[in-house]
């Protein structure tokens, strides 16, 4: 079984997606993904650098980030460039891990963990979709604990994403986070259940 986990920034995916793995779900981390297909030697970096330029490069061959960030951000045209360049393969990437290891094991429970799955328009590549919820508030204030943000950094940056209750509405499995970690074990226990995967 392959089943899409979302949320929203400061929500608690990383948490969540632990609990999971810890009862036996193996994971696909679009993050991970997404730095991968930026390291030195991948054909996704080297295109990268050809459009925008080799001084996006350090020293040591690796992506300077924060330059990428400047050059991209504010500018909606280079933004659609880049992704335009990134995400066919870091989606085929997705796809192939989550077809390899669902095929090692079909009776289990694969979790591919995309933050902005829904803002992505890759709800379809799944039969159900797992969105970790917390309310606005509990979301800012974490958001502004966890970054050293200022509340309008913060907003700004929730602002930037599907709100979080038009995410909970389109989930077919919400796991409320806004509790303790023991509230959200719970609730994964129970969804486990539900699965049939114990």
């Amino acid at each position: 079984m392959i089943m899409g986990l979302t949320g929203g920034i400061a929500s608690g995916k990383s948490t969540v997606s632990a609990l999971l793995q810890r009862r036996g779900a193996r994971l696909v981390d679009a993050d991970v993904i997404a730095r991968e297909v930026m390291l030195p030697g991948h054909p996704v970096l080297a295109a990268v650098v050809e459009h925008f330029g080799r001084d996006l490069l350090l020293p040591d061959g690796s992506l300077n980030r924060a330059a990428l960030g400047e050059r991209v951000f504010g500018n909606p045209e280079a933004l659609h460039t880049l992704n335009g360049l990134t995400h066919p393969a870091i989606r085929a990437e997705i796809r192939e891990q989550m077809q390899r290891l669902d095929s090692e094991q079909p009776s289990g429970l694969v979790i591919v963990d995309i933050p902005l799955l829904y803002e992505s328009g890759l709800e379809t590549m799944f039969k159900s979709v797992l969105v970790v919820y917390v309310p606005r508030a509990v979301q800012l204030e974490r958001l502004m604990a966890r970054n050293g943000l200022t509340r309008e950094q913060a907003v700004k940056r929730l602002d930037a994403q599907m709100d979080i209750e038009q995410k909970r509405l389109r989930a077919d499995y919400v796991i409320d986070n806004s509790g303790s970690t023991e509230a959200a074990e719970e609730q994964v226990g129970l969804l486990w259940d539900r699965l049939g995967l114990s």
